[in-house]
């Protein structure tokens, strides 16, 4: 396939849901960054670019989920997934609970003190950026860009 071919880029099986997938991801990393840059230096900037960047990951993984599950779909003809697909599909699903959960709690935090939540927050988020390296690394084993270890 010529990379210049967009038809069939765009109309591959798995396409979408591997182009996409890194935006959440993305937001999401730069998120946690500028969340603890902020409360290292206290910086009401970069608490605003978390925040956003957060948002913008969690309104991302939506359609992240819908191609995935037509991924699923579309190659495997909706067989019942096993082994690295089921593992990455449920670490998926958690991993987007996981935004979705400190979005609502980042949007709440707004109206309670910063230090009631610090601590927990933090630790909440790097859990999920654990979760998240973990699905993105059984992703890239079956996209077939990481070979499985030997």
């Amino acid at each position: 396939m010529s990379p210049f071919d967009l038809k069939a880029a765009l109309l591959a099986k798995h396409a979408q849901h591997v182009v996409l997938i890194h935006f959440p991801i993305a937001l999401f990393m730069a998120s946690v960054f500028f969340d603890l840059l902020a409360r290292w230096r206290r910086d009401k900037t970069m608490a605003a670019a978390a925040y956003f960047n957060l948002l913008g990951a969690a309104v991302t993984v939506g359609p992240t989920i819908v191609t995935g599950l037509l991924a699923w779909q579309l190659l495997l003809e909706g067989e019942r997934p096993r082994g690295n697909l089921r593992l990455h599909m449920i670490l998926a699903i958690s991993s987007s609970v996981l935004i979705w959960i400190l979005t609502w709690w980042r949007v709440r935090a707004a109206n309670v003190s910063e230090r009631s939540v610090a601590g927990r927050y933090v630790t909440v988020e790097l859990a999920a950026v654990v979760l998240i390296a973990l699905t993105a690394h059984l992703g890239g084993i079956l996209s077939g860009v990481e070979l499985p270890p030997a």
